[in-house]
């Protein structure tokens, strides 16, 4: 299998296999596995020979000494959940690997005329086609990658999305100032089927190159902050919300599964944050002279 470059061990393959039988997604066994390895390697023996102090141990080293970021952390503790809960069947391994409380983050947006800035400052036809996708439609850097020629429907004005977070299938809209980009795009590197294909071209891009991307293209637009393809995800959602779009709607097309989720961008939204009155104004106070 071309999921894990390391050797694979009968415990690898086996958990391999478990993600495989319930539907896991390349990225998240990669990321899984890449997170077990670590495990591994940091007391240099198989989980199977590791218990509940070694699991602490190895929790508090993440939080405390090395130390990562809460995402990271998150993703390790579910890697490991699987591995105990499924792979070792040994689900009383749970009671000792507890979910850590995530601390909430406001999404770093762009300006909408950062964006107008960034998306004008590539010379190459294909990095801009990238950028101003990633822009106009919302896509996840992972989504954007797996985008074939076929799932542009100009009849429609939609975009298809194939089996995005979670396996779901969904449609964005297909902007009308993006399609004529697509389709210069589309004459000048005649891509099939992959839309931005990597090398070689029987292949997507790979997510790596699309960070590349994003960094070099802030840079040249000289940008006060360090550019990452899920910042124009971020500034393609509040940029809605700041038009009238309701959540419910900015949800579907972000593909999230819970509404929570979509309304953090109410935190940086300025006209939510304009329209809500302070207390301090309904106060019979007199203005001093």
């Amino acid at each position: 299998m071309k999921t894990c470059p390391l050797p694979m061990t009968p415990l690898r393959q086996r958990m391999v296999e478990d993600m495989h039988m319930r539907n896991y997604s390349e990225h998240t066994i990669r990321a899984y596995l890449h997170c077990v390895a670590d495990f591994a390697r940091h007391f240099r023996t198989s989980p199977a020979h590791l218990g509940p102090e070694q699991v602490r141990a190895y929790q508090l080293f993440l939080v405390q000494d090395k130390p990562l970021a809460w995402p990271t952390v998150v993703q390790t503790v579910c890697a490991l959940r699987f591995l105990y809960r499924v792979t070792l069947g040994r689900p009383t391994m749970l009671d000792y690997i507890p979910h850590p409380r995530r601390p909430f983050m406001l999404p770093t947006i762009l300006s909408q005329a950062e964006v107008a800035v960034l998306l004008t400052t590539p010379r190459n036809l294909k990095h801009r086609a990238i950028l101003t996708t990633l822009y106009a439609t919302g896509l996840r850097v992972a989504e954007l990658c797996q985008l074939q020629v076929t799932d542009i429907d100009s009849a429609r004005m939609v975009v298809r999305v194939r089996q995005g977070k979670g396996h779901h299938d969904r449609y964005v809209m297909l902007s009308p100032k993006l399609l004529p980009l697509l389709r210069q795009y589309w004459q000048q590197y005649k891509p099939h089927p992959w839309l931005f294909p990597g090398n070689p071209r029987t292949r997507p891009l790979v997510t790596r190159t699309v960070y590349t991307i994003c960094r070099d293209a802030g840079q040249a637009a000289h940008l006060p902050k360090a550019l990452y393809p899920h910042m124009l995800r971020h500034s393609f959602a509040t940029h809605l919300l700041e038009a009238g779009v309701d959540l419910r709607r900015i949800q579907l097309l972000l593909g999230h599964r819970s509404l929570p989720t979509t309304s953090r961008y109410l935190h940086v939204t300025p006209h939510v944050l304009h329209a809500t009155p302070s207390p301090l104004d309904a106060l019979p106070l007199e203005t001093p002279l």
